[in-house]
């Protein structure tokens, strides 16, 4: 892992190749998310991972932020990394800051896709159960947190890939999972910028997400995006379904 000095962010940055590649996790992730996905990328093109803010082993940067901010932080990461256009690949709330980072700094990618999230904001039951999560954090912390929200996250209650996500989560800050927690509850609609965009789009989305649903994530149409179904997967097709996922980033990356 290396961290940088300025944006505070850990990461991993492997492979070569003239095309970047850059993913971010989704709440209580990290970069281990990716580890299948950049293993068979990695001799192709050039991998990069990061952690958010409060995250895996990135630094803790308050209780208060916002979606924007976290865009942000992408936007100087890159910059102090001296990586110029990438193609964006956002899980979840990791899709959420891609969306932001497209609005606001388009000129910064290649391409962009959101993998099990959506432009939509949170509707009133979702901000509710934003506030009711972040209740059971501050009274619980975070480990009984995590073995509450990662069973939710697989199709199959048996799936040989949850203890290893929850030891993921178990390393989110609490600060890092209230604020992102908070920000994504704050989040706007931004199917304005898959709508507008002029770069080509990447929409994936579990046939079996019980987070997210399909429709959700297929919520602008256009011959700038593609649109994949994950099938027999919920909402975490890196590790319930790795080889067709990494079939499609291929098959768009090397379109576009």
């Amino acid at each position: 892992m290396n961290k940088t000095k300025n944006s505070k962010l850990s990461y991993i940055d492997t492979g070569k190749g003239n095309k970047t590649l850059l993913f971010i996790h989704g709440f209580c992730g990290s970069h281990e998310y990716w580890s299948d996905i950049i293993a068979e990328l990695k001799d192709e093109y050039r991998v990069v991972a990061v952690d958010l803010r409060g995250h895996g082993s990135s630094e803790e940067i308050g209780k208060s932020f916002s979606i924007e901010d976290m865009a942000a932080d992408i936007a100087s990461f890159l910059e102090e990394l001296k990586i110029g256009q990438v193609y964006m690949f956002g899980h979840s709330l990791g899709g959420y800051v891609t969306l932001a980072f497209a609005e606001r700094f388009p000129g910064k990618l290649s391409g962009f896709s959101l993998i099990h999230s959506t432009a939509f904001p949170d509707d009133e039951a979702g901000k509710e159960g934003r506030l009711k999560s972040v209740e059971k954090i501050e009274m619980d912390g975070i480990p009984a947190f995590i073995d509450g929200l990662v069973p939710k996250l697989f199709a199959h209650s048996d799936d040989p890939n949850i203890e290893h996500t929850k030891e993921i989560g178990y390393k989110t800050s609490e600060s890092g999972a209230i604020g992102s927690l908070h920000a994504m509850r704050n989040r706007t609609d931004r199917n304005h910028v898959l709508k507008d965009t002029k770069l080509p789009v990447l929409l994936v989305a579990g046939e079996q997400d019980k987070v997210i649903p399909a429709e959700k994530t297929f919520s602008v149409k256009g011959s700038h995006i593609n649109e994949v179904i994950l099938e027999g997967s919920g909402h975490m097709g890196m590790l319930e379904a790795p080889n067709r996922l990494i079939e499609e980033i291929i098959r768009y990356v090397e379109k576009n």
